[in-house]
């Protein structure tokens, strides 16, 4: 990839330091971590010096206490490997207290990086929705039979469901067993679209050992799964890119936050809500960015649930826009609230609420059809 390895590209460090010294500091030391990972008195002189080591940018102010430090790395340090990119981003600065990684500038590395597949646009035009937000059932409980989720399937489909997803908690279990499941759902929502005339997508939880996942990828792709949900706080960032740039496989990708909770719950270490949720889902390949909503049971605010709305869509990344996808509290009395949130490129998630419905699962769909349609 000619040019890729040239330049540098730059990451921004939220530094939580007492004066404007210690904060320096600490960005040196950051960028030596990041890279050589020696005393700075040992470095090499000539390319190592002047080319692979971390190089501090600009330290500033930002609030009492903080400090913002721009470093700059060359792609030397990274090659293309997405995992490596993640290390040279945060590795061993994440194992520290008071640095929180807050902003990537890809600069030289985007083309390494393209992002999603489809993202907001492609996905619309797969689910035939030119507009407004995306409805999508969420498959559960654990424990159901693979029959009882496709029927769950089959009534959200003919009720007007964009997206059907699988609850991230549903594996290879004995008792709905990934292929099996795949299979009797790919069936279900295709007799749905069938009837209806219209389009809904199914995401199937990709589930196996390693060795497995590619395999059932295809084979869940070859039974009429059209996206994959991906957990890249347990399988990895890599095999979301691995899917996404998959030229036979060519299906989007929803990423779920299910492990990756202690990167953004502490207010001075690891990563902001935006990076995790926004920033780095698109540079892995995520087409939608699944997170828990504002008034739900995990406790982000509005603030940071717009935060990783706005950079899931903003021009900051690499790729497309993608789809912000929050998940809980989604009902007919909160749409209006919601749609005012987020606007109408969002994919709303819709669980324990519309379970409540029972066989009359199509009813609750277009009751929130409606309540969506009367806030637009």
């Amino acid at each position: 990839m000619p040019g890729v390895l040239e330049g540098r590209f730059k990451v921004t460090y939220r530094v939580f330091a007492s004066s404007q010294a210690q904060a320096e500091k600490r960005a040196v030391g950051i960028a030596l971590e990041q890279t050589v990972e020696i005393p700075r008195d040992v470095v090499p002189a000539g390319f190592v010096e002047d080319t692979v080591m971390g190089q501090v940018e600009t330290v500033t102010p930002s609030g009492e206490g903080a400090f913002d430090a721009i470093i700059s790395y060359s792609p030397q340090s990274t090659g293309t490997e997405l995992p490596q990119l993640l290390n040279v981003v945060m590795g061993n600065t994440s194992i520290q207290t008071g640095v929180k990684t807050i902003g990537v500038d890809l600069g030289p590395l985007a083309d390494a990086h393209p992002g999603a597949r489809f993202g907001i646009a492609g996905l619309r035009k797969l689910a035939g929705a030119p507009r407004g937000p995306l409805l999508s059932p969420v498959l559960k409980p654990q424990g159901s039979s693979a029959q009882t989720l496709a029927d769950i399937a089959y009534r959200c489909a003919v009720g007007g469901a964009h997206l059907v997803k699988e609850d991230h908690g549903l594996t290879d279990q004995p008792c709905a067993p990934f292929r099996e499941r795949v299979q009797r759902i790919g069936e279900a929502v295709a007799k749905a679209n069938q009837e209806t005339g219209r389009t809904t997508l199914y995401f199937a939880g990709l589930a196996g050992h390693s060795e497995d996942l590619m395999d059932n990828a295809r084979f869940a792709k070859d039974h009429g799964v059209h996206g994959l949900l991906i957990m890249p706080g347990l399988f990895g960032f890599d095999l979301v890119r691995r899917i996404a740039r998959d030229e036979t496989l060519a299906m989007p990708v929803m990423t779920h936050p299910s492990f990756l909770g202690p990167y953004v719950l502490s207010k001075d270490t690891g990563l902001t809500h935006a990076m995790m949720f926004g920033t780095l889902q698109r540079i892995a390949g995520s087409d939608i960015s699944v997170f828990p909503n504002v008034g739900g049971r995990f406790g982000f605010t509005a603030e940071e649930c717009l935060s990783i709305a706005d950079a899931c869509r903003d021009d900051s990344a690499p790729g497309p826009g993608i789809f912000p996808s929050p998940g809980g509290g989604m009902s007919v009395e909160r749409a209006t609230d919601m749609n005012d949130m987020y606007g109408e490129d969002a994919v709303f998630l819709l669980g324990g609420n519309l379970l409540r419905y029972g066989d009359n699962i199509g009813e609750g769909l277009a009751e929130l059809h409606r309540a969506i349609d009367k806030s637009l």
